[in-house]
C-alpha cells in the first residue's frame, strides 16, 4: 500500500502543480496583480504546506532533529536544485525589486534563525544549550507578520508584471482560477505527503539517523511541491512565479514553519545544525551575487543555474558521507 501511495502521490504532485501555476497566474491577471505577489503568497503558501505538516508532526512527537533538518534541507533544496533546475530550463529574468528586497529578506531571515539558534554566543554561561524556544518562536512570527505586511503592499501598488513571459496566460473566470488553485495546492499537499510517507518508511529501514532523512529523503519530498510547481512556471516562462514561489517558500519555511514548530516545543541546534544553516546563508548569498555583480545582472543563466545543481547534489554527497564516517 505504502508503495502505491508514493506512486500516486507523483500523479497527484505533478497534475497538482500545473493547477496551481494556471490558477495563481489567472488571479494575478484578472486582479491586475504581479506574479510575484502570487508567487510570495500563494503558490508560496501551498507548496509549503508538505514541511509544515512534516515538521510541526515531528515537533509534536519530540522529533526535532526531524523538524529542524526537514525546514533546512527544504530550503537547500528550493535554492539550490529547483532554482538551478528552473534556470537551467529556462534562464530567469529577476525583476530589480526581488533582487533588492525579497531575497535579502530571505537572507536576514536567515540570519535571524542563525542568531537566535546560537544562545551559547549570547549568553555567558557556555554550557547553555543551543535551542530555538517558545519565546524565540514569537520573533519569528513577528517577522513573518511584516514579510505578509510587505508583500500584501506590493499588491496595492503594483498594476502588473513587468515581464509577463513570451506565453500568453490563458484567462479563467475568478471563481474557476480560485477553484484551480485548491484543487492544485490539494494535489502538492496529499501527493508530496504520500511521497514523503513512502521515502521515510524506506530509509528508516536503512537506519538512517533523523538529521540525515531531514535534510535528503525529508527535505527533498517536500521539496517536490515546489520543484514541480516551479519546473511548469519556467515551461511556461514565469519567471516571477518561479522566483516569487522559491523565496516565498524559504521565508516561509524559516519564519512561519520554525516559528510554528518551536512554539509546540523548544528545538535544539548541534553543530551540524549550525553548518546547514551556514549553507543556507551561503545558498542564499550566491543568488544575490549572480544577481547583483557582472554584466548579467537580474538574469540567472543556465550555466549558473546548473552549478547551484551541481553544487546541491555535492552537498547531498557530503551530508551522507558525513553521516556514514
Amino acid at each position: 500500500m505504502t508503495y502505491i501511495l508514493f506512486a500516486v502521490g507523483f500523479i497527484l504532485l505533478i497534475k497538482g502543480a500545473d493547477l496551481l501555476v494556471d490558477g495563481a497566474a489567472s488571479i494575478a491577471k484578472s486582479l491586475s496583480i504581479s506574479n510575484i505577489v502570487i508567487g510570495l503568497t500563494i503558490v508560496a503558501f501551498g507548496t509549503s504546506a508538505p514541511e509544515l505538516v512534516v515538521s510541526a508532526y515531528s515537533a509534536y512527537k519530540g522529533n526535532t532533529d526531524l523538524a529542524i533538518a526537514n525546514v533546512l534541507g527544504s530550503n537547500i533544496a528550493n535554492t539550490l536544485l529547483i532554482l538551478g533546475a528552473s534556470a537551467v530550463l529556462c534562464p530567469l529574468i529577476i525583476r530589480q525589486n526581488t533582487a533588492r528586497k525579497e531575497i535579502p529578506f530571505s537572507l536576514l531571515s536567515i540570519l535571524l534563525v542563525g542568531f537566535l539558534a546560537n544562545d551559547s554566543l549570547v549568553e555567558v554561561n557556555e554550557n547553555i544549550p543551543d535551542v530555538i524556544s517558545r519565546t524565540d518562536s514569537l520573533a519569528l512570527l513577528c517577522f513573518f507578520a511584516l514579510f505578509l505586511h510587505y508583500t500584501f503592499s506590493i499588491a496595492r501598488l503594483d498594476n502588473g508584471d513587468e515581464n509577463e513571459g513570451e506565453d500568453e496566460i490563458k484567462q479563467r473566470s475568478l471563481p474557476v482560477a480560485i477553484v484551480l488553485v485548491l484543487l492544485g495546492l490539494a494535489g502538492l499537499t496529499f501527493g508530496g505527503q504520500w511521497i514523503v510517507d513512502g521515502a521515510v518508511s524506506i530509509a528508516e529501514s536503512m537506519e538512517i539517523s533523523q538529521r540525515v532523512i531531514g535534510l535528503t529523503v525529508v527535505a527533498f519530498g517536500t521539496s517536490l511541491p515546489e520543484l514541480a510547481a516551479c519546473m511548469v512556471a519556467a515551461w511556461k516562462k514565469q519567471p516571477d512565479l518561479v522566483v516569487g514561489g522559491i523565496i516565498g517558500s524559504n521565508i516561509f519555511n524559516l519564519l512561519w514553519i520554525l516559528g510554528a514548530g518551536s512554539m509546540i516545543t523548544n528545538l535544539p541546534f548541534d553543530r551540524a545544525g549550525i553548518g546547514d544553516i551556514i549553507i543556507n546563508m551561503a545558498a542564499t548569498a550566491l543568488i544575490l551575487i549572480f544577481l547583483l555583480v557582472g554584466k548579467l545582472r537580474g538574469h540567472i543563466e543556465r550555466w549558473q543555474g546548473a552549478l547551484f545543481v551541481l553544487l546541491y547534489f555535492g552537498y547531498m554527497v557530503y551530508t551522507v558521507i558525513g553521516a556514514k564516517s
